[in-house]
């Protein structure tokens, strides 16, 4: 609901559906709490994510157009970085076909990696260590840069998951310094002229990603119970808030250190699969000017300029010439332990508070055979998938 309100200074205070998520629409009596009692680890953030390509030229070249530098090259290993200190963005591995791997969480502390093996019967691993050459897994960790020990998991959604405790982080790069702008009466630019390069955007870091899952209740507690994550905000189906969410944005819990709002989002949906990826830049400026850069070269936009609602984050969002979705954004919310998830009702038009309207691409509404056969096989298995849902999740793509 939007009102007016004006202040005792005659200042008018416009209200619109889309404050306040935090502080007058919490959770009701009984909701999910957004966090575990007593959780195996608190891990510190993502540290990397892992894909395989037939093509590693193909997606280098993608790679610097869109502003990672590269940390190592082989023959069948390609390693991204941001300018910021410490692990890579992402590793590509030659493989037969386009797939994400999965995720790879950072650990705070060695000793979680331990105590995270003991929880869930797995092993501590070197990152390194290719003894085992018939394991698949050691053989694509020898050349992960920086070395490190690793515990291999398996999430509810059937994503490998990887929990990593880096040795030598990576060390800073250059970066894209923000120009400094002019606020009406506060003139800190003068005699100067504003002409951003027409440059690669300058990835500085991982953000976050997000993940479609047909058991998102469950995935959703293991990575609370698990690694200690905690929930920024929950999105429910309108008419359905009864059912549960259907949607979270969850962070990292550092305490009173203040951090991304989310680290990872998943949501209820009819397949299991990688949505997109983020990554943080320097400003809007950034983005906008690495946004004409990936144009003039071919590259297909998904969605952006805009800025969201959950996260606050500006961002721009494209395709890879593999089809996979990746966001540059900038000046996202930071959130510290204390405070508690925002809940709103999941819609296409609650995606952004400013921009162009989310496109279909974006929102993966254009129908196709694969889609259909994900719909059909979510009904008739074993998840958290049926006909209200799927109704519930139609409506919230067209509202």
């Amino acid at each position: 609901m939007s009102g007016t309100h004006v202040d005792t200074a005659g200042v008018t205070d416009v209200r619109t559906a889309h404050q306040d998520l935090h502080s007058h629409q919490g959770a009701l009596r009984g909701e999910h709490p957004g966090r575990s009692r007593n959780p195996v680890i608190k891990v510190a953030d993502l540290a990397w994510l892992e894909f395989e390509k037939p093509d590693l030229d193909r997606a280098e070249v993608f790679a610097r157009d869109f502003g990672f530098g590269v940390a190592a090259r082989t023959e069948r290993e390609l390693w991204l970085r941001g300018t910021l200190a410490g692990t890579p963005c992402m590793v590509i591995r030659k493989g037969r076909s386009n797939s994400f791997i999965g995720p790879v969480f950072r650990a705070a502390e060695r000793a979680d990696l331990g105590r995270l093996a003991r929880a869930t019967g797995s092993d501590v691993r070197d990152l390194r260590d290719a003894r085992d050459i018939e394991d698949v897994r050691d053989v694509r960790d020898t050349g992960v840069p920086g070395g490190g020990e690793v515990v291999d998991l398996l999430d509810p959604s059937g994503f490998p998951v990887r929990v990593v405790h880096c040795g030598e982080p990576l060390p800073a790069l250059p970066e894209q310094r923000p120009l400094l702008l002019n606020f009406g009466t506060d003139h800190r630019r003068r005699n100067l002229m504003q002409r951003p390069p027409r440059e690669p955007s300058r990835i500085q870091r991982l953000g976050h990603l997000v993940l479609e899952t047909r058991v998102f209740a469950r995935a959703l507690d293991w990575y609370l119970d698990t690694f200690g994550m905690i929930v920024s905000d929950f999105l429910f189906l309108d008419g359905q808030r009864d059912r549960g969410p259907t949607m979270a944005f969850i962070r990292c819990d550092q305490g009173d250190l203040a951090v991304d709002h989310h680290t990872l989002a998943m949501h209820l949906g009819p397949g299991n699969g990688y949505v997109h990826s983020a990554y943080q830049v320097t400003d809007l400026d950034s983005i906008a000017a690495g946004g004409e850069y990936l144009n003039e070269r071919g590259y297909k936009r998904s969605w952006g300029i805009g800025r969201h609602i959950q996260g606050s984050q500006l961002f721009d969002y494209w395709r890879d010439p593999d089809r996979f979705m990746l966001e540059h954004f900038a000046d996202g919310d930071l959130f510290s332990r204390d405070l508690e998830p925002g809940w709103a009702p999941m819609s296409t038009s609650g995606l952004a508070q400013w921009g162009p309207p989310a496109t279909r691409d974006f929102l993966g509404a254009s129908p196709s055979p694969a889609r259909v056969r994900e719909v059909f096989q979510a009904l008739r298995g074993d998840n958290e998938m049926d006909p209200a849902r799927l109704l519930g999740l139609l409506r919230a793509a067209n509202s």
